[in-house]
């Protein structure tokens, strides 16, 4: 099936990564040796260098500190033909201390930074760039009003709304979920929601034990009226359609397994999967949902055979070339 150029606008965060990587993560008082990198990341940033790479036209709304972390961002999205759209801020740029183990596993703090200066005024004037949109894809480490305000400029222009509902102590209220046409958690902020709008107590751990028909209540009580892709890590993901919507596939309900890969660093792994589905959604809309999570699902594997996070990446012939897809 053919690939067109879909159009993206990602709305988030960017910042500026700062990665040491030892053979185990810390624990508290404990110093490590370990090696150390700087690289651009942040949510927003990494989905939409993603969507980019992935074949999609990726359109970046965000808000970045007038420093060297700015300067780099605006460089960095010129080399990936990105569009961006950029508020300035007297804050610095976002910045996050990452900490990777020999088992690729991360824990990750973050500083906001100019992040959380993002306007719902400042995504107001960019509303043709969002109607314009085949989808708008969007994250929580940025205002919640103002990720608000964007999922409903889509929704007004009958764009495509996609919700990474990420980190998982992020408030996802109602209004956001109302506003959101395809919701993508993992299983810890599958967990969190679960508890917050359900008021069902489920470790993520156990969420890729339960059976299909119990998840599959679970994620229709939360979106009744949209699609939930659960990401499960090396279980693969479940996904979940309202009856009335299955978007090209055969059933209500399944799982995609995970692909076989050799992970070295999983941060941005979900950033990855989110960007590559936004892309392929946008560029081959009639081809069943399936096809869409099966592509994001083999991107986001591939993209943990690389360090870093934005620049993690890979490039769509690569991941064409690898599974033969």
């Amino acid at each position: 099936m053919s690939r067109g150029i879909g159009q993206v606008v990602v709305v988030g965060s960017l910042n500026v990564d700062h990665v040491w990587t030892a053979a185990s993560l810390p624990h508290a008082g404990q110093t490590l040796s370990g090696e150390y990198t700087t690289s651009l990341g942040g949510k927003g940033f990494n989905q939409a260098v993603a969507a980019r790479r992935a074949g999609a036209a990726s359109t970046f709304i965000c808000a970045l500190g007038d420093d060297a972390g700015g300067q780099l961002a605006r460089e960095s999205a010129i080399t990936d033909g990105i569009d961006l759209r950029a508020q300035r801020s007297l804050r610095p740029t976002g910045t996050a201390g990452i900490h990777v183990d020999r088992e690729g596993r991360n824990c990750i703090v973050i500083g906001a930074g100019a992040n959380a200066d993002l306007s719902a005024s400042f995504v107001d004037g960019q509303r043709a760039a969002i109607a314009a949109a085949d989808i708008l894809l969007a994250q929580l480490e940025s205002p919640a009003e103002t990720i608000l305000a964007a999922l409903r400029h889509a929704r007004h222009a009958a764009t495509t709304t996609l919700l990474n509902p990420a980190p998982a102590d992020a408030v996802v209220d109602a209004e956001l979920l109302a506003a959101t046409d395809i919701l993508t958690p993992n299983e810890t902020e599958f967990s969190a929601l679960l508890a917050c709008h359900l008021g069902q107590r489920i470790h993520g751990d156990a969420i890729a034990t339960l059976d299909p028909e119990t998840l599959h209540g679970l994620c229709r009580g939360l979106l009744p009226a949209g699609s939930m892709i659960v990401t499960l890590g090396a279980n693969g993901c479940f996904v979940s359609h309202a009856s009335s919507q299955l978007h090209g596939d055969d059933h209500g309900y399944y799982r995609v397994a995970a692909n076989q890969v050799d992970a070295i660093d999983t941060t941005g792994a979900g950033d990855a999967f989110n960007g590559a589905l936004a892309a392929s959604r946008a560029g081959r809309r009639e081809a069943e949902f399936s096809t869409h999570v099966r592509f994001a699902s083999r991107y986001a594997a591939l993209s943990t055979e690389s360090r870093g996070a934005a620049m993690s990446m890979p490039a769509l012939q690569d991941v064409l070339d690898r599974f033969n897809d």
